[in-house]
């Protein structure tokens, strides 16, 4: 079995309404997912590069929150608007696009990059 050369993981989780958190499904990450599997299938890379549901990625005051594998780029408040610009420049270019990277994997709330 061929196995994927990159793997991007959404997280699509859903907490209560009102919790203190928030969740990444009520900022839209259900059709984040959709727009980059679509996209990665009209460019003919779905069977290099897998878009993958996950639960809880722990980075809810980033949500949506994404991170994409083997390089561990950790993405936050991804919008459909940015899925274009992340596939292209780092899943097809390994350029990761800083302007949306978490950079500080202990998640400190002011190491969004806006």
């Amino acid at each position: 079995m061929k196995r994927f050369n990159k793997h991007i993981f959404i997280c699509e989780n859903k907490r209560p309404d009102g919790h203190p958190r928030s969740c990444c499904m009520d900022k839209g990450s259900s059709e984040i997912r959709e727009v980059f599997k679509k996209r990665l299938k009209e460019l003919g890379q779905n069977s290099e590069i897998r878009a993958n549901a996950s639960g809880c990625l722990d980075a809810c005051e980033f949500g949506v929150s994404v991170v994409v594998y083997p390089e561990q780029i950790w993405y936050g408040n991804v919008k459909l608007e940015d899925v274009e610009e992340i596939i292209q420049s780092h899943l097809l270019n390994n350029k990761p696009v800083e302007r949306l990277m978490i950079a500080d994997k202990g998640f400190n709330k002011d190491a969004v990059k806006s």
